[in-house]
């Protein structure tokens, strides 16, 4: 009998180690499937109805920007067809209490004059009256509705102090800007309709610029790689309309020295800076033959804007490594609103959104 029991228990030991080795673990993960399951309902019981707005800004984690994305994923380009642009004849006026500050810049950029010194030059631009979009009712493609207002630079630096005190201590931010709709601003708060242009050479590097510290607006961040403002005196010939294709090739010649065969050309999406209300066409370039060295070569020899940059960075084109770049500790908080989205749009151009995102997911984790 004693035998038979010390075989029996060992029978009985060998069983238990099988037992524990085929099904513990089974067993604890049903265990935390379960006690998972049971977190989460009792989470979603607890929670309410919860509401946001339909229109945020563009953000990568920490990297939060004042960039409204109004149309466009970056998929699918808007071809030169689909973009109507109207310009309207009366001239954008400043309402009377901010009259005199437009006054006050004109009388600067006399005393600069008369002082030797750099005065301001007073361009002629455009002020957005509206933008509106609709779809074409066969294929749903996008068909853009621009109308502009003749405007100058004085009117637009005027208009860009949004915070300062009025006489009834309000500020034009604040009495005519509604947070809650941001589409909807007057045309003498829109004095500014500019493209920018993601560059990436042919050896597969994207071209980042730094503003110079002598530009008047925004010296010294970090920016896409060719910014371009509409300008009444050279892209409205006669009394056409502008051509944003056209004032985005007049922005690679005259900032990077390309000419239009050397690259092809796509427009992604039109941006808002809610904040300084600042419209943006951004514009995708790949150039065809030109590598990185080629092109800090041609602008060696000469670029018609050189004093607008001071530093131009070339970025590996891959969506880990211009991820990391945006949201790089000494870069973070040193970006143009609008180059954020530009570069986010341009890679989901090139790469696909489900790539771009997971990328952007790892990389954001890991900060």
């Amino acid at each position: 009998m004693d035998g038979i029991d010390v075989a029996n228990g060992m029978v009985g030991a060998i069983l238990g180690i099988v037992c524990a080795v085929l099904f513990q673990q089974p067993l604890q993960d049903a265990w935390y499937r379960l006690q998972k399951r049971s977190t989460t309902a009792i989470r979603t019981m607890r929670r309410r109805e919860e509401s946001g707005p339909a229109w945020q800004t563009f953000s990568l984690g920490p990297l939060q920007t004042s960039a409204l994305i109004v149309e466009g994923d970056g998929s699918s380009p808007v071809p030169p067809e689909a973009i109507n642009v109207h310009v309207l004849d009366e001239e954008v006026v400043l309402p009377g209490d901010m009259a005199g500050w437009r006054g006050e810049i004109a009388a600067e950029a006399e005393r600069l004059g008369a002082e030797g010194r750099t005065p301001m030059w007073n361009g002629p631009r455009y002020a957005v009256e509206s933008f509106d979009i609709s779809r074409s009712p066969l294929d749903e493609r996008p068909e853009i509705h621009l109308r502009l207002r003749p405007t100058d630079y004085y009117t637009f630096l005027a208009a860009q102090q949004l915070d300062r005190r009025l006489s009834d201590g309000t500020t034009p931010r604040s009495r005519y800007l509604n947070p809650d709709d941001p589409l909807a601003a007057p045309a003498f708060l829109q004095c500014s309709f500019a493209v920018n242009i993601a560059v990436v050479t042919a050896d597969d590097m994207l071209v980042v610029s730094q503003r110079s510290n002598r530009v008047r607006m925004a010296p010294g961040v970090w920016n896409s790689s060719v910014n371009e403002g509409l300008s009444r005196h050279i892209d409205s010939s006669g009394r056409n309309a502008p051509d944003l294709y056209a004032v985005a090739r007049r922005g690679m010649r005259e900032e990077l020295s390309l000419e239009a065969h050397e690259y092809s050309l796509e427009l992604l999406a039109f941006v808002l800076d809610v904040d300084k209300r600042h419209w943006s066409g951004h514009f995708y370039a790949r150039l065809k033959d030109l590598s990185s060295s080629s092109l800090q070569a041609r602008m060696s020899r000469g670029v018609a804007d050189r004093w607008e940059h001071q530093t131009i960075d070339y970025v590996p084109f891959r969506p880990a490594t211009v991820v990391k770049y945006m949201t790089r500790t000494n870069r973070i908080h040193r970006w143009a609103p609008l180059a954020p989205s530009l570069f986010h749009l341009s890679l989901v151009h090139a790469y696909g959104r489900t790539l771009v995102e997971r990328v952007e997911a790892q990389v954001l984790r890991r900060l």
